[in-house]
């Protein structure tokens, strides 16, 4: 099973997870001001992976894969600490750290909005605000100008529908609100947010621009289903991908997809059938995957797998899935689907949100004590992969 010769090989890493000390931002407010009875987040992000200062013995590890392109973000709060201020120190920072990238011969894919916001925008009502769209496209204007030269392709936003069911429906991360309406409002205000950017991008120079969005393979349980379970599964399917990509299609240059597992309907419930599943208890089917690419395949557009990866902290079953979800992507491709790249979440050991440092994406684990990095198996296999560009052993 050989990739095309141009296929992209990477990993995938986000600012906050992996940076530490984002103190401007939501997140590190929220951290900080935990109640007690609080259960999330489990604990703190503090100093992360030191990312921020250890980035080019982290691209090292990026060459030892045999990688040919790396993910990352750049920090909101950062570049923009106060509304319409911009910190041409940390401008600078993020050069270098594009710079390094460049000098390893990693094509460089720039997230600009990876979940967190500066504590400014937060404080004005963030993404509910009237005004969001503007001042993201203002800071991604400032981020196209400033960023360009080092930059291949530019991803506005992760995953905006997880950010509006974690921190507006669920409420489980800042703002921890529970408010369908609110919800809805940060949906439209990133579908306009995107699309204005795009065009400040644009308007900067000929970038690539695309957006990142979770999709989850919704099925029944039943082979004979309930109707209503089977109108379910559609609907969700139709909520969480094409409710949201239809409306920046327009204003994308390309696809990022992020898969990670399927959800079963069941009695109009979650649930899924027995077989491999993550740490997380996320069920690992490749055949989801399949099904995802096969469907985007209409929007017309080259896609990039941005994230797939399990938590795994025993790196048993890493090397079975990488595996099994690039076979599924070879095989979409083979039915014509527009594939061009694959970015493994993660190159190592991050935070994970409100779970903390327990989940273990990493292809690299990092001791919590020290930070040292230390491959695991599975790092060497999916290094033999990206060297041949291949699944054949």
């Amino acid at each position: 099973m050989k990739f095309t010769a141009d296929f992209i090989w990477g990993t995938a890493m986000s600012a906050y997870q992996v940076e530490g000390n984002n103190s401007n931002t939501d997140w590190w407010e929220w951290e900080s001001n935990k109640k007690r009875g609080q259960r999330y987040p489990l604990e703190a992000s503090g100093i992360a992976c030191d990312f921020y200062n250890r980035y080019e013995e982290d691209f090292d590890l990026c060459k030892q894969l045999n990688n040919n392109a790396v993910r990352i973000s750049v920090e909101w709060a950062r570049i923009e600490p106060e509304e319409g201020k911009f910190d041409y120190r940390e401008i600078s920072h993020y050069k270098k750290v594009l710079t390094a990238a460049k000098e390893r011969g990693l094509k460089t894919f720039v997230t600009l909005h990876h979940f967190t916001n500066p504590l400014w925008f937060y404080k004005k009502g963030g993404w509910t605000n009237i005004r969001a769209p503007h001042y993201f496209s203002r800071y991604a204007k400032e981020c196209a100008k400033e960023l360009g030269s080092l930059t291949d392709v530019f991803l506005t936003i992760n995953e905006p529908q997880v950010y509006a069911l974690m921190s507006y429906t669920i409420g489980r991360w800042p703002p921890n609100k529970k408010n369908l309406i609110k919800s809805l409002i940060c949906q439209l205000n990133m579908i306009s947010a995107h699309n204005e950017a795009y065009k400040k991008i644009k308007s900067v120079g000929k970038f690539k621009v695309g957006i990142v969005k979770q999709v989850v393979w919704y099925e029944t349980y039943e082979e004979k289903p309930y109707f209503w379970d089977s109108w379910l599964a559609k609907f969700m399917f139709w909520l969480n991908c094409d409710f949201f990509l239809k409306e920046v299609k327009k204003y994308s240059d390309l696809i990022g997809l992020n898969y990670y597992f399927t959800n079963q309907v069941k009695n109009l419930s979650f649930t899924h059938p027995p077989g491999m599943v993550s740490n997380l208890n996320w069920w690992v089917n490749p055949d989801g995957l399949k099904k995802v690419l096969i469907h985007l395949k209409k929007y017309n557009l080259p896609i990039y797998i941005t994230e797939n990866g399990l938590a795994d902290s025993q790196d048993r079953l890493r090397e079975t899935f990488i595996k099994n979800m690039l076979k599924a992507t070879y095989d979409a491709m083979q039915e014509g689907v527009p594939v061009k790249g694959y970015f493994h979440w993660s190159l190592m050991d991050n935070f994970e949100w409100h779970e903390g440092y327990w989940p273990k994406f990493g292809l690299v684990a990092v001791d919590r004590k020290n930070l040292e990095r230390k491959p695991r198996n599975s790092f060497y296999y999916y290094a033999k992969i990206c060297n041949n560009n291949s699944l054949d052993e």
